[in-house]
């Protein structure tokens, strides 16, 4: 029987520079899509998956996240005496535990592997998911507790993944598929970044992953890889040239990169459209921009 994942690591130290200039002041992750922030999204995907103890790898100038998950007690008691229950429950909904939580700094940028290898004390030797906060991924049931739910039956390591166009392969890390049954990929090899035309497959490791303590020895004995960084896939495929077991996951949703603006604002108009209270006035606003733009033409 696996052990439960019950720990997440989430890296967001980056500095956001390609939504200067707005991250000047505020980090990336609080963002809002709609109306909650990027983090809100990933902490919900997590609790529903089971994950109690959330560990933030964060960097200088992310005081605003933090202070986004205590308590405020004066707007909660405002919101109270008014009789605004909706709004109370909203807002009740991004508070965390006390000690549920813990920061730990990354110093220096040395890439995604790097930044999960600076929570390894807080993670011991138990397997533990990692969740990249760009990623935003709508789905029935959320991608980490369809992953979970894999993880149960096949152990090892498993990262979410999805089939990209080949022109968009040299972004991402790329699956070398040994075999499949049906949403579990058995993975030979990963390569990172591939050049054009060189990607073993189409399969691309997008940011969902549960992995093994052993990983985490991986990244103490490694180099820079792709793009002069501490590369996760590396340390992953260390693990396939040992023998042990690495699986792709091919959920079940639809992911939106978030870390770019255009991915960003498919994000905005999907999830407004899929709130009932924003649906029909937004739902007439684009159909009405878009028949300007249309008669334009």
């Amino acid at each position: 029987m696996q052990r439960k994942v019950t720990k997440a690591v989430f890296p967001v130290a980056g500095l956001g520079t390609r939504f200067l200039p707005a991250t000047k002041s505020v980090p990336k992750e609080i963002m809002t899509l709609v109306d909650r922030p990027l983090i809100q999204y990933a902490i919900d995907e997590a609790r529903a998956a089971g994950i109690t103890d959330f560990i933030f790898v964060t960097s200088r100038g992310k005081s605003a996240l933090e202070d986004y998950f205590d308590t405020s007690t004066e707007l909660e008691a405002a919101l109270q005496r008014k009789g605004k229950t909706d709004l109370l429950e909203a807002l009740q909904s991004s508070n965390m535990p006390s000690g549920a939580i813990a920061y730990i700094r990354q110093h220096q940028a040395l890439g995604l592997g790097h930044a999960v290898w600076c929570a390894r004390r807080l993670i011991g030797d138990e397997p533990f998911a990692v969740m990249l906060p760009d990623d935003v991924i709508s789905a029935e049931k959320p991608c980490l507790q369809q992953m979970v739910e894999a993880y149960e039956e096949t152990g090892g390591c498993m990262v979410a993944a999805m089939e990209v166009p080949e022109d968009k392969a040299s972004a991402y890390g790329i699956l070398d598929v040994d075999s499949v049954d049906g949403a579990k990929i058995r993975v030979k090899g990963m390569v990172e970044k591939p050049k054009a035309g060189d990607a073993p497959s189409n399969l691309a490791v997008i940011g969902r992953y549960i992995l093994t303590p052993s990983v985490l020895e991986n990244i103490n004995r490694m180099k820079s890889g792709a793009g002069g960084e501490i590369q996760l896939t590396d340390a992953i495929s260390d693990e396939i040239r040992v023998g042990r077991n690495v699986f792709g996951f091919q959920f079940e949703g639809k992911r939106y990169d978030c870390g770019s603006k255009a991915g960003f604002l498919q994000a905005t108009v999907a999830f407004g459209l899929a709130r009932e209270d924003l649906r029909d006035e937004f739902s007439h606003y684009l159909e009405d921009l878009m028949a300007v733009r249309n008669a334009a033409q």
